[in-house]
């Protein structure tokens, strides 16, 4: 059976506040990254998750341990204590976006090199189509 845990980080980056959403599925962590602006409070991040947790774009997942033993109830009291008092992202989660945003960088600098090509290809067509009407009645 595969066991999928989430959680969301909200943090201040400066200038804004973004959202980290990690998702931990067969032991691989993917991550998506998402800027709120101001502040967020609690519902509002409630009905974004509940609107948008399937338009998230997540990173490609990266190999993670995960940890199967059931933990007391006041040591995950404890344990989400700390959680809220860390400020910012976990390594792994880093990792992950930075292979997110390398991945959306080649993906952007192939569909511009494919556009200046297309481009130049249109000019020469234009050229050589003005090449053949000036020599057309002669």
């Amino acid at each position: 059976m595969n066991k999928v845990t989430s959680s969301l980080i909200v943090l201040f980056e400066e200038p804004f506040w973004i959202g980290v959403f990690e998702k931990v599925e067969d032991g691989r962590l993917s991550v998506a990254k998402v800027t709120f602006g101001a502040e967020p409070k609690d519902y509002e991040i409630l009905a974004f998750v509940l609107q948008h947790d399937y338009d998230l774009c997540y990173s490609p997942a990266v190999a993670t341990a995960v940890n199967e033993r059931k933990k007391n109830p006041k040591r995950i009291q404890r344990d989400v204590k700390k959680q809220l008092q860390v400020t910012g992202i976990g390594t792994k989660s880093q990792q992950a976006l930075k292979l997110q945003q390398e991945e959306f960088k080649s993906n952007r600098k192939l569909r511009s090199r494919e556009q200046k090509e297309a481009e130049a290809e249109r000019r020469f067509e234009l050229k050589q189509q003005k090449k053949k009407e000036k020599h057309r009645g002669h």
